[in-house]
């Protein structure tokens, strides 16, 4: 009754409508998207197939009832056939001997069978050799479907989920499907090592089914991860995997991103000298570290003990490095003591070690390096000695200067019922989370936390059972951290143990 006046007040005198009058108020509804209606159908069992689709053909409004749709430049495309052909596709299925099936909606204009459209988000060229309409798994070849019509087609070359094809002279882009951020992530393994390329190819055939399981070969921890909605979403990805494409896999809690910092200067020196029968290799390296922060002074003297190292600056690179923070280089080395053409591997030495920091085999962020004196050998010398030389001077002073872990904290949003705030916020505190902010939205508490990531992974599954399923969750990056100290302990013994 909300939707019509009339309704309304025929409502409010009567207090009962007819079947025929909520069917318009229904109708009204969902023109102003106001009321979303959801049915429980069951194709396979043929239950409630019946009634939806009586629904959509007496209460669902027309194309051309509906709001109008914009393009993402904000222009208004109407659902005429006459107009410029546009085709939105809204889904990808693959199923065996066929391959991939697009099924798409025109959203202006008319489709045949045979035309060349373009590709408006990839930039090629596609011919839709056939079109279907769908009914259940049966398709239905059809020469032509108009603005307002779903249809699907075949053997298209270089199309995805969210894609637009354009004909002649039109422009249009459309981006109706926002997907939700992951929120649960697990690494997979192949349980037989034999079938990690074929578990691959399902997992990406997959992902263009379902764009919201994400899949990431991770460089960093050395895992393949999966990402999804939930435990539930992850564990329907393993089922078709194991009973689909029979091969068997395993889930395991993924690795942490962690980073290694270091909080104060040390210095030390290394010399890498090998001798064995012809040319030898001698390089020796000095240098000091200590931590860096965008806008710092470059240095001029440094003092340990009661030595003291005057700073004269030959050359200085700053690295932003692609895990984040930054790595500045500084060649200090007077008096010819190592040739400057060694810079570069003693530069690639400490790189390799950045890679792979001393105390997690993590990397390692936000260091300065002064390369202050050194010595080489006239005929011994080569990059391969310095290369060496610099990393384990690096590796040596980077173990006296206070080395810290850092870990990822999420911002994270939860949004939850009132009457269950509170075990909400003792559940986030007690995975050491920081509350930041709390405030109301739509009828639900919406609470703002700091949390370490190590603490999140299995919050979805934590808060569906905190809260009957009714509170939802988004979390992004934020920053790092510096791990607490009991932590760090237990964190640098694993990884002993694992070495």
């Amino acid at each position: 009754a909300e939707n019509d006046e009339g309704l309304m007040e025929k409502f409010f005198e009567t207090e009962h409508l007819t079947e025929d009058e909520m069917r318009e108020g229904i109708r009204k509804g969902m023109v102003t998207r106001s009321i979303f209606p959801v049915f429980c159908v069951c194709a396979s069992k043929n239950m409630g197939v019946g009634r939806l689709m009586e629904f959509l053909g007496n209460v669902v409004p027309f194309v051309d009832e509906m709001p109008a749709v914009h393009n993402t430049r904000g222009e208004e495309v109407k659902p005429d056939p006459a107009g410029p052909t546009s085709i939105y596709f809204f889904k990808t299925g693959v199923e065996p001997h066929i391959g991939e099936v697009q099924y798409f909606k025109v959203m202006s204009g008319t489709v045949h069978e045979g035309d060349d459209l373009a590709n408006a988000d990839r930039g090629s060229k596609e011919r839709m050799a056939q079109i279907f309409v769908c009914s259940g798994a049966s398709r239905e070849k059809v020469e032509q479907l108009q603005a307002g019509d779903i249809g699907c087609t075949v053997k298209l070359k270089d199309v995805r989920t969210g894609n637009t094809l354009n004909g002649k002279d039109c422009e249009n882009r459309f981006n109706f499907i926002k997907y939700p951020n992951p929120k649960y992530t697990r690494a997979i393994k192949a349980a037989n090592e034999a079938d990690t390329e074929k578990m691959m190819a399902a997992l990406n055939r997959m992902r263009q089914e379902d764009p919201t399981w994400e899949v990431e070969q991770s460089k960093e921890l050395r895992q393949i991860l999966v990402h999804g909605q939930g435990e539930f979403h992850l564990r329907t990805l393993k089922w078709r995997l194991e009973n689909l494409d029979k091969i068997p896999v395993e889930f395991y809690e993924p690795r942490i991103p962690y980073r290694e910092t270091i909080t104060k200067a040390a210095r030390a020196d290394y010399r890498h000298k090998k001798q064995s029968g012809g040319a030898g290799q001698f390089g020796e390296v000095h240098l000091v570290v200590e931590p860096y922060s965008d806008g710092m002074p470059d240095p001029t003297v440094y003092k340990f003990g009661g030595q003291e190292i005057r700073v004269t600056i030959k050359g200085k690179e700053e690295i932003p490095l692609e895990w984040g923070g930054k790595l500045v280089f500084i060649n200090s080395v007077v008096g010819g003591a190592i040739d400057a053409r060694f810079m570069p591997a003693i530069l690639k030495g400490i790189m390799s070690r950045m890679e792979q920091g001393p105390l997690t085999g993590s990397y390692a962020r936000d260091v300065r390096v002064v390369v202050y004196d050194g010595k080489m050998h006239p005929v011994d010398s080569n990059e391969l000695s310095f290369m060496l030389a610099g990393r384990n001077a690096f590796s040596q002073a980077f173990k006296e200067a206070g080395p810290k872990i850092l870990e990822p904290i999420y911002d994270v949003e939860v949004f939850v019922p009132a009457d269950k705030m509170g075990d909400v916020m003792s559940d986030l505190q007690g995975r050491r989370g920081l509350i930041v902010g709390m405030s109301s939205e739509n009828g639900y508490e919406k609470l703002q936390a700091k949390v370490p990531l190590k603490e999140m992974s299995n919050y979805s599954t934590s808060l569906s059972s905190l809260t009957g399923g009714r509170a939802s969750f988004i979390m992004k990056f934020a920053s790092y951290e510096l791990v607490p100290g009991d932590l760090q302990k237990k964190l640098i013994e694993a990884h002993e143990a694992e070495g």
